[in-house]
């Protein structure tokens, strides 16, 4: 027989990260399924006489992987696979200023700038104000009256105050924060990993199949635990988290069950 693909791979939580049972688990596929390597190894110890090569081989401790590079990125798949934790809704995100902002000057002295948050979202943290040079602005105490080249924040408002000197030479501000709504867009969702013992994880099977001409590799492992998860960004290229996966007995004994249709 013969395969061709990556293959689909689907996992399905048995445990949370805490051991707890999950009673009605929610199978999660590895959506855009980029490449998928399974290794079976094994340590030996060679017995040796008076020649080179050995006269017995022995066969130790085994070891069963999987690397799984998925390019769909959701938090169902991260939390399943590596930190059954607990996954909530709500948004947050960076907002990164392309097109800047003139400081204005208004009556009364002031020349401040109040970030509106995309998706009628709310400000919530300063991640620094920049100038068309890229040279970046320094922040100082709201009571501090800004000078050139420097900004102050009105409690935890958002309202950005600058300088009249900056006004006067028409700098334009270019103002990065992060922002957050907790209805929009309506399919996200957050994993706020928490700081567990050492041995929690979360325990899950692992399905694997691929195909051709009719034939059919499938691969059933049921039990496993991540043990890395990669992610590169490019800056020409698309993110392709990596998961690596061990897998174990579980309590009939099995590592894994292979089924081939030759």
């Amino acid at each position: 027989m013969h395969t061709f693909g990556a293959g689909v791979m689907i996992g399905t939580p048995l445990t949370t990260s805490g051991g707890t049972a999950i009673s009605n688990p929610s199978p999660v596929q590895f959506g855009i399924l980029q490449e998928v390597t399974l290794e079976d190894s094994w340590e030996v110890k060679e017995l040796y006489g008076s020649n080179q090569f050995p006269v017995d081989i022995g066969r130790g401790k085994g070891k069963v992987t999987m690397k799984a590079k998925a390019a769909n990125i959701n938090a169902e798949l991260f939390n399943t696979f590596v930190f059954g934790q607990t996954v909530a809704t709500g948004y947050e995100a960076i907002y990164q200023d392309l097109t800047g902002t003139a400081i204005p000057g208004t009556a009364g002295g002031g020349w401040t700038i109040t970030p509106t948050p995309p998706n009628s979202g709310v400000w919530i943290a300063d991640l620094g104000v920049q100038g068309a040079n890229q040279i970046p602005f320094t922040r100082v105490a709201g009571a501090v009256t800004p000078t050139g080249g420097q900004y102050s924040l009105t409690g935890g408002t958002g309202v950005y105050q600058f300088s009249v000197q900056d006004h006067t030479n028409a700098v334009v501000a270019f103002i990065n924060y992060v922002y957050q709504n907790p209805t929009n867009p309506t399919a996200a969702r957050n994993v706020a990993v928490v700081n567990q013992p050492m041995g929690y994880a979360p325990t899950f099977q692992v399905d694997f199949m691929a195909q051709m001409h009719g034939n059919t590799y499938y691969i059933s492992y049921p039990n496993c635990v991540s043990t890395k998860l990669s992610r590169t960004f490019k800056n020409d290229d698309f993110t392709v988290p990596e998961f690596d996966i061990q897998a174990f007995a579980n309590a009939a004994g099995t590592i894994f069950t292979i089924y081939l249709s030759e």
